[in-house]
């Protein structure tokens, strides 16, 4: 799965065995270098959820098809498990990783700063008004992703622009984004997210 777009997250649940909804989902691309970074996909899965996706793959030893096939699979006390995946490399590396036209972005508008960006297309295509799910569909859907978010955050140093929040400290910024907005299509979304950060 790794970074290639945060969509697919939704889209690993939605068209698999498990529809297991209750998921929050975070992307964050950190910004190492003025040629590196790091990208880490976080889910987190309530604990009905959870057991009923856990339960219909018979695994959760070393992670649940559909969920956690790759990554690290942490369960939790309450039942609740979180799925986290790492990629870190140069940027070149990272782009390959993503692939597409839609895919992570890296460039530099002048010494020092690291423009990174995500554009918005495959969030709308897989899952939103211009996917493939009919009516009846979408409305399981929605009703299972029900005040859950997906959150995008760039960080790695001072942030000199953005089309996201700031962060108070200014070192990072990130945008909130419900998963029923994207089901529907309501979700008014840029382009692309993006922020400048002053690398460090």
């Amino acid at each position: 799965m790794g970074i290639k777009a945060i969509a697919k997250v939704a889209t690993a649940l939605l068209v698999g065995a498990t529809l297991g909804g209750c998921i929050d989902a975070t992307l964050e691309v950190e910004v190492t270098s003025d040629t590196s970074a790091r990208a880490t996909l976080t889910q987190v899965m309530g604990t009905d959820f959870y057991a009923m996706t856990k339960s219909g793959t018979g695994s959760g030893e070393t992670g649940v098809e559909g969920f956690c096939a790759e990554g690290d699979l942490t369960e939790h006390e309450d039942g609740s498990a979180t799925c986290t995946i790492v990629q870190e490399g140069t940027f070149e590396e990272l782009i390959t990783i993503s692939e597409g036209e839609d895919a992570l972005r890296f460039a530099s508008p002048a010494p020092g700063l690291v423009r990174v960006a995500l554009p918005s297309g495959e969030l709308l295509g897989d899952i939103g008004a211009n996917s493939d799910l009919d009516s009846e569909t979408r409305q399981m859907v929605e009703t299972f992703f029900a005040g859950h978010t997906v959150t995008l955050r760039i960080s790695g140093g001072e942030i000199t622009e953005t089309n996201m929040t700031i962060a108070a400290d200014g070192q990072s910024a990130q945008t909130v984004l419900p998963f029923v907005d994207l089901i529907s299509g309501e979700a008014d979304l840029p382009a692309e997210f993006f922020a400048i950060v002053r690398a460090q």
